[in-house]
């Protein structure tokens, strides 16, 4: 019996030094590494969000104001065209021989190379 109430004291000893240092752990990482941690998180979320969706919006826009008659391009939803005219918010495409189509600009999803629609 006192083997055992030796090595419960032993234990309990042994044990308290690793609560104290658990509970300064728990209290976190300070003021300073707060800003630091929050600074991280504002840099990665510009890196990988808002820097590469500005930069195709931009690609996207300088796309939709350099559209012109005889461009051939593909809309998002896939259809190949020619342009035959362009107004302010709509374009006009040639899909097939005397079959046109009135798209949104904004529908325009690339333009392709010319010859593109003879390949095809």
């Amino acid at each position: 019996m006192k083997a055992v109430k030796a090595m419960l004291a032993t234990l309990l000893a042994s044990a308290v030094p690793g609560v104290a240092l658990a509970q300064d752990a728990a209290q976190g990482m300070g003021v300073m590494g707060q800003v630091i941690f929050f600074g991280g998180f504002i840099l990665i979320f510009y890196l990988l969000i808002w820097r590469p969706q500005s930069k195709r919006a931009k690609e996207h826009k300088a796309l939709m104001s350099g559209l012109n008659k005889g461009d051939e391009v593909v809309t998002s939803g896939g259809i190949v065209g020619r342009i035959t005219r362009v107004t302010d918010d709509f374009v006009v495409l040639e899909v097939a021989d005397n079959v046109e189509l009135k798209v949104q600009k904004v529908a325009v999803g690339a333009a392709l190379p010319k010859g593109t629609l003879k390949d095809i």
